[in-house]
């Protein structure tokens, strides 16, 4: 406790807004979106909420959890289950998601290759000798690009009405800050890495001394890993075990692509033809006399009933009718900014329609019936 802290007391209460987890947690979220990691593992996962926060970031790919005690992940762990909507509109993104019972004592290929590791709360969970192992397993074995710890900060305790010794009956240690720091700082230099320290939950006016709440620790990886290293030193077994998997539907994925491009085109060619047909069925109402009328009708829906395909090639933007169908040229189509998008180029486009949707005999066109629309005018 600093010097000018002395013989002060605070006899208020302390009131967190947004709540100290909160914070913890959107502190993660405000890292992810400034570095876009596309891999990210927390471990001491808990009840899952803040990887459920973090699939909801569309930089994320891939999600792991890992905690010591299965129960405690798979009382929420719905949550990070695809909902109906993912299904209905599949993200461009893919998004895999996975959660491993284990101890961070342990090491386990599955956790290799992550752009950022989370320890939020976690440490001070630790035996002694978990905690001795910890390093090796995080910095040293695992070895992401960035690695956040935030820890209580025990300082502010006096502050924290009802606590004697530890936040929480689990806690085997709580540090200050000079001590977090000097960990963290030895832990950094022998993983070559940097660190810098700042924190949530700030202290009462005129208390400032006392440092956050919750202090937290950003380590930052100096050199890239080399893949050498990291296949050098993987485990012949895996040390965790799999307790919930969840695979998003993805626009990556060819089967829910091709299901988004043929229905972008139906909805795209019930437009086109309604608005075709609406514009001959206005020009028949304008006529007075009824034989004309109905030779303007016949024209109107036959008047491309020969040479169709060589006025297709001529006008390949434009929509035509032929009896009783409508033509709708496939370049008109993909000219709508959402078709292009999810195809790419008009080869990728024919290819993924090709058999899930109606076309003319050379497969320029899409046929759509006028169905009794004309009969019904």
């Amino acid at each position: 406790m600093g010097k000018n802290f002395e013989g002060r007391q605070f006899t208020g209460v302390i009131k967190f807004t947004p709540p100290l987890y909160k914070q913890r947690y959107e502190f993660v979220k405000d890292l992810v979106r400034k570095y876009k990691p596309k891999k990210v593992a927390d471990l001491g996962c808990a009840d899952c909420t803040l990887l459920w926060m973090l699939k909801f970031c569309n930089c994320v790919e891939v999600l792991a959890g890992l905690d010591i005690c299965a129960a405690v992940m798979k009382e929420k762990m719905h949550r990070l289950t695809p909902l109906p909507a993912d299904y209905l509109e599949p993200s461009e993104r893919s998004l895999t998601v996975t959660l491993h019972q284990g101890s961070v004592a342990h090491k386990d290929p599955c956790m290799l290759g992550f752009d950022l590791v989370t320890c939020i709360e976690l440490i001070e969970h630790l035996q002694e000798s978990e905690l001795e192992k910890f390093p090796e397993v995080v910095f040293g074995f695992m070895a992401p690009s960035m690695v956040v710890i935030s820890t209580p900060n025990s300082e502010f305790n006096t502050l924290l009405p009802g606590v004697t010794v530890f936040r929480h009956p689990d806690h085997k240690f709580e540090w200050d800050r000079a001590q977090f720091q000097s960990w963290a700082q030895d832990t950094a230099q022998r993983y070559d890495y940097s660190v810098e320290f700042t924190g949530v939950g700030n202290p009462p006016t005129g208390m400032e001394d006392v440092g956050f709440c919750t202090q937290i620790g950003v380590f930052v990886r100096k050199y890239p890993q080399t893949r050498e290293l990291v296949q050098c030193e993987k485990p012949t077994e895996a040390a965790y075990k799999t307790v919930f998997k969840a695979v998003y539907p993805s626009l990556k994925d060819e089967k829910y692509l091709q299901n988004a491009v043929v229905s972008e085109v139906m909805f795209r060619a019930q437009i086109i033809k309604r608005s075709l047909l609406d514009h001959l069925l206005s020009e028949y109402e304008e006529c007075d006399d009824p034989t004309e009328r109905k030779l303007k009708l016949q024209c109107s829906v036959n008047c491309f009933s020969e040479d169709f395909e060589t006025l297709a090639v001529e006008k390949s933007m434009e929509p035509f009718v032929s009896g009783n169908v409508v033509y709708i040229p496939l370049r008109k189509i993909f000219s709508f900014p959402k078709v292009n998008q999810l195809c790419g180029t008009f080869e990728k486009f024919c290819r993924l329609i090709t058999g899930k949707v109606t076309l003319n005999s050379d497969c320029s066109a899409v046929m759509l019936h006028t169905e009794n629309e004309n009969e019904e005018n």
